[in-house]
């Protein structure tokens, strides 16, 4: 956003705040139902669900069974009301599972010479086609970001006829430029820097397949993150009649593997980014055909989402609904990295679900009851591409419109009690003032996010929730970590990056500090607290991308638009 619009849209909140109901303020009742969210307490729900018993927790699995029969027997155990379908806590969602044979190989080539590529050590791959066997061949054409963005006067494709060839794209953004710092976000990542958008594009523009380019600096993770995501068993939602074409391939290549592949174009993968970055850029032929066979195993499989409701008090606002959010799935069991071969998820998600669990103590023993109902809901398959919550998105339980706000958990951290707490996609919604009050309260500074450039805000379950117009709460714990030197925070969060995320490694470690865990958690239930207390609305700002659904959700029926 430009610093005179972003000026702008600040005096204006300023003005709707003003003007709004005075903030509840925190009571006894509330500081002793906090109490109830303790390190230990989280430290149980964690251990569980993170146990190699529950197997990484892949959908569908023995692990994701118990996993979910564990948060609904703590719903029952708290006295939340089971909401799901047939008066169960499960929301079944359909899923289609697709498993390829690791020995799949790409080829890349013209005349007879082919460069081959392995499958984990060079690329991974899936298909929208639900078939034992695809065969994939079309001419390998360049498209740079892959991006058709009308806001920003962009257009990757320029009308070239792209039925069915095999498009090699960059992820990420296209840059700002010092013309334009903000195009594209500036340095912030959005929505047409994510890979799931890639793939989407590929298919509206009737390719073959997608191939993503991955680099280290553009992803913001290695590729071993990818190798471990991608070559397991691989989920998606049903395809829906009328949507975009299936696309054959979708595939991420290796920085390595596709240098080789340009330098038998005669291209430069500098080069050809340097050329992606501007506004006249059309897609490049190479004039070589890619080609694989993929061998997979296709099943159709279901995997609930958790809800429990805990009933408001207040007879009019009982009807506005405060969600909460936490992936319980994982990765599963996969390829075995330093002997060691299930990818248990503690931090990401375990400790997530334990706040949830936490928070949801801590309201059932509240007296009197927050005034707006609370839902609590675990959903699966986030590691899958956030399908869990894009099915609740389309099949909700509780309207978008008497929604009033999500809070998102998603791999908060065990390093300590922080002095600060960090808002990812900052600048969106009303909530980011709600969550300063009660910090600037609680003693801590806000911070919005230090990696922007990684999309956070569209890579977790709150993005599926603000799509149909919820505004969405998505905090982090802070990096200033007290009693630590200056930096630790940012050394920690640098080595779980590079050595934990989505790796079997990431398990409960002797030095994780449990009383950041509980800050937060209490935190987060403070947060929600006032916003459930609050008689207003909370509404997105004018400059957010959600603003537009969530007008449209609370459209009198019949009238114009």
């Amino acid at each position: 956003m430009k610093p005179k619009t972003l000026l702008l849209t600040m005096v204006i909140a300023a003005a709707a705040w003003a003007a709004s109901p005075k903030a509840p303020q925190p009571t006894q009742a509330m500081r002793r139902a906090e109490a109830a969210i303790t390190g230990d307490l989280i430290r149980a729900h964690t251990a569980f669900l993170s146990d190699d018993l529950l197997e990484g927790r892949a959908p569908a699995s023995r692990g994701s069974e118990l996993a979910a029969k564990y948060i609904a027997a703590q719903y029952e155990r708290l006295g939340l009301e089971p909401v799901g379908p047939n008066g169960t806590y499960f929301q079944n969602v359909p899923m289609v599972g697709k498993k390829v044979d690791p020995a799949a190989q790409l080829g890349v080539g013209r005349d007879g010479q082919e460069l081959t590529f392995n499958y984990f050590d060079d690329f991974v791959a899936g298909s929208d086609l639900e078939q034992e066997r695809v065969a994939v061949r079309g001419e390998l054409v360049f498209v740079g970001y892959g991006v058709i963005a009308p806001e920003f006067k962009w257009d990757d494709f320029k009308g070239a006829d792209l039925k069915g060839k095999v498009l090699l794209m960059l992820v990420n953004d296209p840059p700002a430029t010092p013309e334009e710092p903000e195009l594209f976000g500036g340095k912030a990542l959005t929505y047409y820097g994510r890979w799931t958008y890639k793939y989407e594009s590929a298919a509206r523009q009737g390719a073959a397949g997608a191939i993503l380019i991955h680099t280290p600096e553009s992803a913001g993770y290695p590729f071993t993150v990818v190798q471990s995501s991608w070559s397991g068993e691989s989920f998606s939602l049903p395809r829906k009649p009328g949507g975009d074409p299936p696309l054959e391939l979708k595939s991420w290549i290796s920085q390595a593997a596709a240098e080789k592949i340009l330098g038998r174009a005669g291209q430069s993968l500098a080069a050809l980014q340097q050329a992606a970055a501007r506004r006249d850029f059309r897609p490049v032929p190479f004039g070589l055909q890619a080609s694989t066979e993929l061998a997979q195993t296709v099943r159709r499989i279901e995997s609930p989402n958790i809800i429990g409701l805990l009933e408001g008090s207040d007879p009019r606002l009982k009807n506005e609904y405060l969600i909460y959010t936490a992936h319980y799935d994982h990765l599963g069991v996969g390829k075995a990295v330093n002997g060691d071969a299930i990818y248990n998820g503690a931090s990401d998600n375990a400790l997530g679900v334990a706040h949830l669990l936490a928070i949801a103590e801590a309201m059932g023993r509240l007296e009197p009851r927050p005034k707006r109902s609370q839902v609590f809901l675990a959903v699966t398959a986030e590691e899958a591409g956030l399908l869990g919550s894009a099915y609740y998105a389309e099949n909700p339980v509780f309207a978008p419109a008497q929604t009033a706000a999500n809070i998102n958990i998603d791999g908060p951290k065990t390093w300590g009690p922080t002095r600060d707490v960090i808002q990812i996609g900052a600048g969106k919604s009303e909530l980011d003032a709600v969550a300063e009050r009660v910090a600037h309260a609680r003693g801590l500074t806000t911070r919005p996010d230090e990696y922007p450039e990684q999309g956070f805000f569209y890579r977790s379950d709150q993005f599926n929730l603000a799509k149909v117009g919820i505004p969405a709460l998505y905090i982090d714990n802070g990096e200033e970590i007290i009693g630590q030197p200056a930096g630790y925070g940012a050394k920690k969060e640098a080595e779980y990056r590079a050595r934990d995320y989505h790796q079997p490694s990431d398990v409960i470690k002797p030095d994780w500090d449990w009383r950041g865990a509980e800050q937060m958690a209490r935190f987060l239930f403070e947060v929600g607290w006032t916003l459930s207390n609050w008689d207003r609305d909370f509404a997105w700002y004018p400059n957010a991308e959600f603003r537009a659904a969530r007008l449209e959700s609370r459209r009198p029926a019949g009238t114009a638009k």
